[in-house]
């Protein structure tokens, strides 16, 4: 799948009534600034395919790019705090929901967190809604390359720990030594192979009273 990327193409930003491509999607969610449009552009082997910037907030749609005619990847808005008009980050949450909870087409969550920071309430929130609803995820610590060699370890377990992750789990990544990305397409390649091979790949409603995707204020 990696190898037959091809041609890139930039869907779109949509907030409603995205386009059937007909193609196995696999979403990017993270807390703004977790580094979500550096590893894209890593997996891509791409450099500013999808848009970077130490502005948090700065993804306000779901970002979609064609790789090839073999898979799509979503970028979703960044959640937490982003310097962005209250009423836009009111919108996020109930538009990431509807995402995840009716996106047919949805093979996989890949769901980023800082390897530096502890685990925050709402991604701990959001990988148990994703866990309840069968939709799979695999949880990838970024920026790995700025932990010195003494707190590695123990902050990849802290985070495997708090979010209950099998053994594999978080995948250390780190997009100034590409370390992880080989790791990454190998489980999103496994994911999407599942998800075609499976015999009604619909994915069940998130819970009604999931608040997880709510930016913090």
């Amino acid at each position: 799948m990696r190898n037959a990327i091809g041609k890139i193409d930039f869907l779109g930003s949509f907030q409603h009534e995205l386009p059937e491509h007909g193609l196995p999607e696999v979403a990017f969610a993270g807390r703004s600034n977790v580094g979500k449009s550096s590893l894209l552009n890593s997996l891509m082997k791409r450099k500013n395919l999808a848009r970077t910037s130490s502005t948090p907030g700065r993804t306000q749609a779901i970002n979609l790019f064609q790789l090839g005619g073999t898979i799509v990847f979503a970028d979703l808005p960044g959640y937490g705090y982003a310097r962005v008009p209250d009423a836009v980050r009111r919108s996020w949450g109930p538009m990431i929901e509807a995402y995840l909870g009716e996106r047919e087409t949805l093979a996989l969550v890949v769901l980023l967190v800082d390897s530096r920071r502890d685990v925050r309430a709402e991604e701990g929130e959001l990988r148990f809604n994703l866990t309840q609803a069968r939709i799979p995820t695999v949880v990838v610590a970024t920026k790995v390359d700025k932990l010195k060699r003494s707190q590695r370890a123990r902050q990849l377990a802290t985070i495997r720990r708090d979010l209950h992750l099998p053994t594999g789990e978080p995948i250390p990544f780190s997009t100034q030594t590409n370390e992880g990305r080989t790791a990454l397409w190998d489980a999103i390649e496994g994911k999407v192979r599942d998800f075609l091979a499976a015999p009604d790949p619909v994915p069940l409603p998130l819970p009604d009273d999931s608040d997880d995707m709510e930016p913090s204020p």
